[in-house]
């Protein structure tokens, strides 16, 4: 019945994702390819969160 207030999971996912891609530019511009290197892991995670979630 309220199914429109519950959150899209999906949504969500892909939001964090393009706020976490914009990070690594700015990240990598600077020149810290450690931090770089941390925050990409984290975006290939996202990926397969969102693959799970498409595929189902």
């Amino acid at each position: 019945m309220f199914g429109f207030l519950k959150k899209n999971p999906l949504k969500e996912l892909q939001k964090e994702y393009k706020q976490k891609s914009e990070e690594a530019m700015q990240i990598q511009r600077s020149g810290d390819l450690r931090l770089y290197a941390t925050v990409v892991a984290e975006l290939e995670e996202i990926e397969k969160k969102i693959a799970e979630l498409t595929a189902k």
